[in-house]
């Protein structure tokens, strides 16, 4: 992980949370303090999961495209990378907001969809059609 994005939130059972983000969403862990920490590699930023007994609250708030849960964090993925954790999401118990089209058409469009860790962290997961922010 090299000039990248770092964020640490609460991971409930660490042991639990830092499976989903290895197992499921083929994420690496990085250093580590037993029972305590784990750095994970999240496409090249630092998110770092926190034993922990609190989860955060999640609300919804109206967007483009509906309601979504804030707060949350995502990433924005190749179309390759995209597809194959969609795939393995949706194999592994699925979505809390299934994958869909916004801004068609637009220099703006992306594939999205959302996804509850097991602390019931909220992330979106993406794909930009263009390739620009």
């Amino acid at each position: 992980m090299a000039n990248t994005f770092h964020l640490a939130i609460p991971a409930g059972d660490l042991d639990t949370t830092m499976a989903f983000y290895r197992d499921v969403l083929g994420c690496k862990t990085g250093n580590m303090e037993a029972g305590r920490w784990v750095d994970i590699n999240f496409w090249g930023n630092e998110l770092t999961l926190h034993q922990s007994e609190e989860r955060l609250p999640n609300v919804r708030h109206d967007v483009d495209m509906g309601r979504v849960c804030v707060p949350h964090f995502g990433i924005h993925l190749d179309t390759e990378t995209y597809i194959r954790v969609k795939e393995r999401v949706e194999a592994t118990g699925g979505f809390l907001d299934e994958p869909y089209i916004r801004f068609a058409g637009t220099d703006y469009e992306q594939e999205t969809f959302f996804v509850e860790d097991p602390n019931y962290n909220v992330l979106e997961i993406k794909s930009m059609s263009n390739a620009q922010l």
